[in-house]
């Protein structure tokens, strides 16, 4: 019989001959390819992220690329700069003799404590003041190596180049505030008195009950815990964290009027409009020197917890007063109040219906000058 066999092909075995002819043409990348390539993205991942979290270098005033030096300074040890401005009688006819500290985001020029005293008063008493920008603010230098410890030895060293004498009384108001623990803890030989005005608070300060700074700590909106907590557990994250677009960082950066109280909103407006004619000067080095790394220091982890602190006037030679508003939304008076319950020797002063910017209020700052220096209530 001539011709070819026919031969019948089942429907399952056409089925896995077109299974497996779709399997052997389709692309496959050699399994050392994928690996490189996987190495190359987390590569590529990594060094955008190194990026994202370095911060630009610093525009130091009095270099080729920074900002022109326009105030009085003075050279430190460790050959840093540092900005200040003098303010009532001259020191050499003054009897009494002050160094304020400037608050978060502030400069030289915000000196509450000069620009709100009564001219017969710092006649009277004969008062002089002297104010400086902290270091990487204004035209100070910025100082990378910073510590909770070296603004008070900036403090010593400033008074020391001014001829203030072996004593000197320090102000500190806001994030100021907080800076005066630090000098009572390093420098209390060289002090006559200190007040503290709304001083900022570390709400890791290990003596600080849980509860009561958790619940303090919860008062704030939910992005200033966020900023917080990133410069307390992550500090290198700080400059990210606070340039991102993602989420909402520090509300108090931002100048966000929703955290101040009715009286601080009131202030604002008519007592603190002149600080757009120099708003300029305080980040002009660069947001991480000034801004961020305040709140790296001053949220981070301490060498001192200052509910340890001894008195450094046991003698009554001196007083140390704190000074606070049951109102301040941006600093729970509850934390105020335990501070000054652990600290007896402090004369605190709490002020009914004010919030954090009562010291700008009309006569607040007589009241508060007047308590330091000659122990009127």
């Amino acid at each position: 019989m001539a011709g070819g066999v026919n031969r019948k092909i089942s429907a399952a075995s056409a089925r896995a001959h077109t299974r497996k002819s779709r399997q052997s043409s389709s692309f496959r990348l050699p399994s050392g390819m994928f690996k490189k390539i996987l190495v190359v993205l987390l590569m590529g991942f990594l060094a955008w992220a190194y990026q994202a979290i370095q911060s630009p270098p610093p525009k130091i005033c009095g270099s080729p690329d920074g900002p022109p030096v326009t105030a009085s300074r003075i050279k430190l040890s460790d050959g840093r700069h540092l900005a200040y401005k003098e303010h009532g009688i001259p020191k050499d006819r003054a009897k009494y003799k002050i160094v304020y500290v400037h608050g978060f985001d502030s400069c030289r020029h915000d000196v509450v404590v000069a620009t709100s005293l009564s001219p017969e008063i710092v006649e009277e008493l004969g008062i002089y003041i002297v104010s400086f920008d902290r270091p990487g603010y204004g035209e100070s230098d910025p100082n990378p190596k910073r510590t909770v410890k070296s603004i008070p030895l900036d403090i010593e060293e400033l008074a020391d180049q001014l001829g203030l004498g072996s004593k000197f009384y320090v102000i500190g108001f806001s994030m100021g505030g907080q800076v005066i623990w630090s000098c009572l803890k390093y420098i209390p030989h060289r002090l006559a008195g200190a007040t503290l005005i709304a001083p900022v608070v570390n709400y890791w300060w290990p003596s600080f009950p849980a509860n009561l700074s958790k619940e303090a700590y919860y008062q704030q909106f939910r992005q200033d815990q966020w900023t917080l907590r990133v410069a307390h557990y992550t500090p290198w994250l700080t400059y990210w964290w606070n340039t991102q677009k993602w989420f909402p960082a520090s509300s108090v950066a931002e100048h966000s009027t929703d955290i101040l109280s009715h009286q601080d909103k009131e202030l604002m407006l008519t007592k603190l409009s002149k600080r757009k004619e120099y708003m300029a000067q305080v980040r002009q080095q660069g947001e991480f020197e000034s801004i961020h790394r305040d709140l790296m220091i001053g949220f981070g982890t301490w060498e001192f917890d200052p509910m340890d602190l001894k008195n450094p006037f046991p003698n009554n030679e001196g007083s140390v007063h704190l000074w606070h508003g049951d109102e301040d939304a941006m600093v729970p008076v509850s934390l105020q109040r335990y501070i000054a319950q652990q600290l007896p020797w402090i004369q605190y002063h709490e002020v009914p219906g004010a919030g954090h910017l009562f010291p700008y209020a009309e006569g607040r700052t007589d009241a508060i000058i007047k308590a330091l220096l000659t122990g009127e209530k």
